[in-house]
């Protein structure tokens, strides 16, 4: 990241704030879980601090927690819902340094699997099945609503 680029996901979060928060899922003080519009992956989520910081271990042990319960409660709500063969969940941030949490449902039937969704393309996704998956995202966000609400 340049130092004169602005963050990707303060910008989202700060979209957000402005009222375009059609992709947020849930919010709080502390974080937020995003929709992410990736094509042939409905379902797929992140769970992102709302400060800007860049490691995990930067943020306070409870802190770390919250982010924590967050990516394990979004991961249940995909499995319940949607029934994915696997659930995929990671944490990088060598482009956006700034702390989040991929949650992505993962079906052998999509275009990269087994691979990591930014690998070599396997197949063509069947429409009909990512048709029948996007169908599935209000449930979807209500599972997460209501386990976060919890």
């Amino acid at each position: 990241m340049s130092v004169n680029k602005p963050c990707d996901l303060c910008t989202l979060l700060a979209a957000f704030a402005g009222g375009d928060d059609a992709a947020l899922v849930w919010r709080d003080e502390r974080l937020s879980v995003v929709l992410v519009d990736e094509a042939g992956y409905p379902g797929y989520c992140r769970v992102v601090w709302n400060a800007h910081v860049k490691e995990m271990t930067d943020l306070a042990p409870e802190d770390r927690e919250h982010v924590m319960r967050a990516v394990w409660q979004v991961e249940l709500a995909q499995r319940e819902v949607m029934a994915p063969h696997k659930v995929n969940v990671a944490s990088f941030g060598n482009m956006t340094p700034h702390v989040h949490w991929h949650v992505i449902p993962r079906y052998t039937d999509d275009a990269h699997f087994p691979h990591p969704t930014w690998g070599a393309q396997q197949r063509e996704a069947p429409v009909q099945a990512v048709v029948e998956r996007s169908a599935m995202l209000p449930a979807l966000r209500a599972a997460i609503i209501q386990r976060l609400s919890a």
